[in-house]
């Protein structure tokens, strides 16, 4: 019989133990299907994400709860960006099964290492030190270089997986050595301590502050650290790159909070303006570049590292509301960011990607209704009212004049309009201009379909009720 203690603490991690065991059950239910059963593993990929929904939900608790001595932490915070974390996921299978079945890359080994990433992004946002959270980090990373890689025959995609891995590699040391001096300036690994300590030894503290934030900036795709998204983006099959493009993001907060405000909280005001930096920069980069793309996944790729500029507007507020903020923009990116490459998806069929801005000419005249739903995506992205995108963009401007960063919130409005362009122009392909051929095609599968619709019209329908979903952000760190 366990321990009392070990009881609890395994109890706190109910969610992530069962989706590690269900994984694991998962590949061994897959080495004895046939190729012709293989949507029994889709069934069952679906089933997990709903049964750690279901703890997730069922425990949430009112204040935080700690276990194995405080290496993780399940709270308000952690929960809410597990079930973004799962809603988004379960998308992902759906967008991604007939593509998958397309390109003879339907196996189990796409939903095992989708599921293994989002242990890892589990254990990212409950980490109550820099143990778990490099142990999640580090779960989600070779997870995601296994997704790049998946497609064996592809050349693009192996290249784009060389990159990721060898730049994700050095990203990782670049975090731990950072962590080894906090360890050095402070001596603890645990967040909480690491706060307390405060400044023992401040020099070192902050040059390993320095490393910390290079690493997480990596992760979420912010400049300067941008190199790895657009050739990931583009390079990955774009099942896989529907995934990385959303759920991480998640996490990536997740991780920020944690490091930042648990951890180095007691330099925040050191830390804060080189997030702001960093958040121009991405602004500036990812809108300007965005303007001279054709093709629609790189396009997305330089609009992600324009969205993190406004995320990392919010965490640069280094507050509560900064940080709900932040944690509501991250949400809404995920949802819209799965939705926008599930655009891609849904004009894709064997032996063609429909990855360029011209696919999409005349779509309105084929499909008005799916047009319809692009748009809505589209409006979402660019932060058009009342959707979704628009509320987001402005709980973080409000975050950052609450900050006196009243520069930052002038230019992420103009960047924000130039940002309207680059999407405008795919809109004008659908709505005004003449389809080739045929025009485009939709896939036949209805579950993809119906995914779809769902996701987009609630960009708007969220949007417009907006508020439930921001006060849960707020009651996340409300004390």
């Amino acid at each position: 019989m366990l321990p009392t203690t070990i009881t609890a603490d395994l109890h706190t991690l109910l969610p992530e133990l069962f989706v590690c065991v269900s994984t694991f059950a998962l590949l061994m239910v897959d080495l004895s299907l046939s190729q012709t059963r293989r949507g029994l593993v889709h069934f069952l990929g679906l089933l997990i994400l709903l049964g750690a929904a279901v703890l997730t939900a069922r425990d949430m608790p009112s204040v935080p709860m700690h276990a194995f001595s405080g290496f993780f932490v399940r709270d308000v915070a952690s929960d809410v960006l597990k079930l973004g974390m799962y809603v988004v996921t379960a998308l992902v299978f759906f967008y991604a099964k007939p593509f998958l079945i397309d390109r003879d890359l339907f196996k189990g080994e796409f939903y095992a290492l989708v599921l293994f990433a989002m242990l890892g992004m589990m254990l990212m946002v409950s980490a109550g030190g820099m143990v778990t959270l490099y142990l999640g980090l580090e779960l989600l990373a070779l997870s995601s270089y296994g997704l790049v890689a998946m497609d064996r025959d592809n050349a693009i995609a192996s290249e784009a997986a060389m990159k990721y891995f060898i730049l994700g590699s050095l990203a990782s040391g670049l975090l731990l050595y950072g962590m080894s001096m906090v360890y050095g300036a402070t001596g603890s690994l645990q967040f909480d301590a690491i706060h307390a300590a405060g400044g023992a030894n401040m020099g070192l503290l902050l040059l390993g502050m320095v490393f910390v934030l290079a690493g997480i900036a990596f992760k979420f795709g912010a400049a300067p650290f941008h190199m790895w998204l657009p050739d990931v983006y583009q390079g990955a099959p774009t099942a896989v790159t529907l995934f990385i493009g959303s759920v991480p993001k998640l996490a990536a907060f997740g991780m920020a909070y944690r490091m930042l405000e648990s951890g180095l909280g007691s330099v925040g005001m050191d830390w804060q303006p080189m997030l702001a930096g960093m958040a121009a920069l991405s602004l500036l980069i990812g809108n300007i570049v965005a303007l001279a793309q054709t093709n629609f996944k790189r396009l997305l790729a330089y609009s992600t590292i324009s969205h993190v500029g406004f995320l990392f507007m919010g965490l640069a507020n280094g507050g509560p509301a900064g940080y709900s903020a932040a944690m509501f923009y991250a949400l809404s990116y995920a949802l819209t960011a799965a939705a926008a490459f599930a655009a891609i998806l849904l004009l894709s069929r064997r032996g063609f990607d429909a990855d360029n801005i011209a696919d999409f000419r005349g779509l309105w005249q084929t499909h008005p209704r799916h047009a319809l739903l692009v748009l809505f995506v589209m409006a979402s992205l660019a932060g058009v009212p009342p959707f979704l995108g628009f509320w987001a963009k402005l709980v973080v401007i409000k975050a950052a004049l609450d900050a006196g960063m009243v520069w930052l919130a002038i230019l992420s409005v103009v960047c924000a309009v130039i940002g309207a362009f680059y999407y405008l122009r795919l809109i004008r392909a659908m709505f005004f201009e003449d389809a080739e051929g045929q025009g485009p095609q939709l896939q036949s599968d209805s579950h993809l379909r119906v995914a779809f619709a769902l996701n987009a019209s609630a960009l708007l329908l969220v949007g417009v009720f907006s508020e439930p979903l921001l006060n849960w952000c707020r009651l996340a760190f409300a004390s």
